[in-house]
Order: structure tokens, then C-alpha cells, then sequence
């Protein structure tokens, strides 16, 4: 009898152990109800487990399922209080679910989202996370709920001292925000020197967009081209041109080549680039080339409005 209670204990353990562990390969697969069906189970016989209670309030927040997001990361930050992830990700949720809800009832869970992004900061003075989504509340929110350019500095600040090029890059987007172009540039500028990601690129290509200065932003893309030899930079290149009517044959030989070397990882799918080489060929009055991508990109992606309203203005040339 003993050894028949062992075995089913050991079976037991393993099987739950075994649930636990597919509910990881279907998060890393992006399957995130399979995930929450997995780790739901497997909390039923382990109610304990803080592993899975995470893992469960990352899966329903991968399918912006806040509320249940925000139970499991409660529980995790009130049974672990001196845990400053518990408290980033239980702010974070209630965070997404402000921003999914009216401005009314929004404005009632503001403050326990900045509690919580406070109390993570105090808890781990390296957490870069936390920093980052205090800089984007304080910024994003109007002085007269507590938003405070000054504050974001301040986490701005913080991040520059952990990470320079977090500090510039939170820089750059607090003076971007504020409407101080010139400090945004400097900011985002002294990112991609120190850092040079393709992110940094990407802020600063963004920047120069909002600007309305696409000429800065195609020469920053193609600097970023040039060190991280990215496809996906074609593309970015010809959407610029595309959507300006500048540097019209940069941008059809830019969009070419991105379909010539197309492959899943670059993101965007071909359809797209067909819509942009319509765009040019209609800048250039060349109705007939213009009609041949629109009609690729809509039967490449037919459900898109905006390649049928494109056909409908290239159609009046």
C-alpha cells in the first residue's frame, strides 16, 4: 500500500511538474491560452507555486486579459512585499487596464499605479523597468492628476546612471514630449553613440518623422542600414519616401530591394511594400504602374481599407 501512495505521489509530481513546464514552451511559442489552460490546472493542485501564479498573470497579460492579470500579480506582491518585480508588473496591468477603460474610471486607478511603480523603484534602485514606466507616467499624465515633467527627469536621471544610453534615450523622449525638439535630438543623438541599437536608430528616425523632417529621417535610417545591414531598413527607407513624396526613385529602388530579399523576420509583410510602390508610382502620375502594386498588396492582404482607398485616388489619375 505504501509503495502504490509513493508511486502516485511520484506520478502526481511529475505530471504536474510536466504541466508546468509545456506552459513555458507555449508562452516562448506565443500560444498564451494553451499557456493560461496549462498553468490553470496546474495551480489547482499547486496553489502555492509563485513560479506558475507569474507565469500565469504573464499569460493573461500577453492576451490583455487585465483584471485576471491583475489578481495574480496581486497575489504575488502581497505575499512578497519586498518584491520589486511583483509590484512593477501588478502596476503595469493596472497600468494597460487605465488605458483600456473611460477617462473617468481611469482616473480612479492612476494612483494605485504609481504607488505601485514607486514602491518598485524604492524597493530595487537598479530596476530599469520600473524607471522606464515611471519617465512614460509622469510624462504621459496632465499636471493636474500628478504628471510632472520635472518627476520624469528625475527617473530620466536615475536611468542615466544605471544605463546611459536608457538615461538618453528616457531623456530624449521626456524633451520630445515637452516640445523641446532640440534637446530631444541632442538626447536620442548621444543614444546611438553610446549605444547605437536599432532601437536608438529607430527613436531617432521617429523623431525626425514627427518633426516633419523626413530628408534627417531617411539619412538616419540609412546610417543605421549601414551598420546593421537590416532589410527591413529598405522597407522603412521606401514608407518615408512613400508617404512624403521625396526621393522617389531612393525610395522604388529601396522598396525593390526589400522584396527581392524578403523573409518572415523582417516583419513587415510583402503586401505592404506593394502599397508603398503604389504610393510612388501615383506620386509620379504612372496610374498604370500604381494600379499593378495596388493590386498586388489587396490581393496579398485584401481585408486592409487603406490599399482599397489608395486604388480609389490612384484610379481618378
Amino acid at each position: 500500500m505504501k509503495k502504490f501512495l509513493w508511486i502516485f505521489f511520484v506520478s502526481a509530481f511529475c505530471f504536474s511538474q510536466t504541466s508546468k513546464e509545456k506552459a513555458k514552451t507555449y508562452l516562448s511559442e506565443k500560444d498564451y491560452k494553451k499557456a493560461q489552460q496549462e498553468l490553470t490546472t496546474f495551480l489547482e493542485s499547486n496553489p502555492s507555486d509563485i513560479e506558475a501564479i507569474e507565469l500565469l498573470g504573464d499569460a493573461y497579460g500577453y492576451q490583455k486579459k487585465w483584471d485576471n492579470a491583475i489578481e495574480q500579480y496581486e497575489k504575488l506582491k502581497d505575499n512578497y512585499p519586498n518584491n520589486a518585480n511583483y509590484h512593477y508588473k501588478y502596476g503595469g496591468a493596472l497600468g494597460m487596464k487605465a488605458l483600456s477603460v473611460s477617462k473617468l474610471k481611469a482616473l480612479g486607478i492612476i494612483g494605485d499605479v504609481k504607488s505601485a511603480f514607486l514602491k518598485a523603484a524604492e524597493l530595487d534602485s537598479k530596476h530599469i523597468d520600473t524607471r522606464w514606466a515611471l519617465v512614460e507616467l509622469y510624462v504621459s499624465l496632465p499636471g493636474i492628476v500628478g504628471g510632472s515633467t520635472s518627476k520624469a527627469l528625475k527617473y530620466a536621471n536615475e536611468l542615466e546612471n544605471l544605463s546611459k544610453v536608457d538615461g538618453y534615450l528616457a531623456k530624449g523622449y521626456v524633451y520630445e514630449y515637452d516640445d523641446e525638439p532640440e534637446l530631444a535630438e541632442k538626447y536620442y543623438k548621444l543614444a546611438i553613440e553610446v549605444g547605437g541599437s536599432v532601437t536608438c536608430y529607430e527613436k531617432l528616425t521617429n523623431f525626425y518623422e514627427s518633426q516633419n523632417k523626413p530628408d534627417k529621417a531617411i539619412d538616419n535610417i540609412e546610417k543605421a542600414h549601414g551598420k546593421h545591414q537590416r532589410n527591413a531598413m529598405h522597407y522603412q527607407i521606401g514608407k518615408v519616401c512613400a508617404d512624403y513624396n521625396i526621393q522617389l526613385e531612393k525610395g522604388e529602388k529601396c522598396l525593390k530591394a526589400y522584396l527581392a530579399n524578403h523573409s518572415a523576420k523582417d516583419g513587415v509583410p510583402k503586401a505592404w511594400a506593394y502599397y508603398r510602390l503604389a504610393q510612388i508610382y501615383k506620386h509620379k502620375n504612372d496610374k498604370t504602374e500604381a494600379l499593378k502594386w495596388i493590386d498586388k498588396a489587396i490581393a496579398g492582404l485584401p481585408d486592409i481599407q487603406v490599399f482599397q482607398e489608395e486604388k480609389a485616388k490612384i484610379s481618378e489619375l
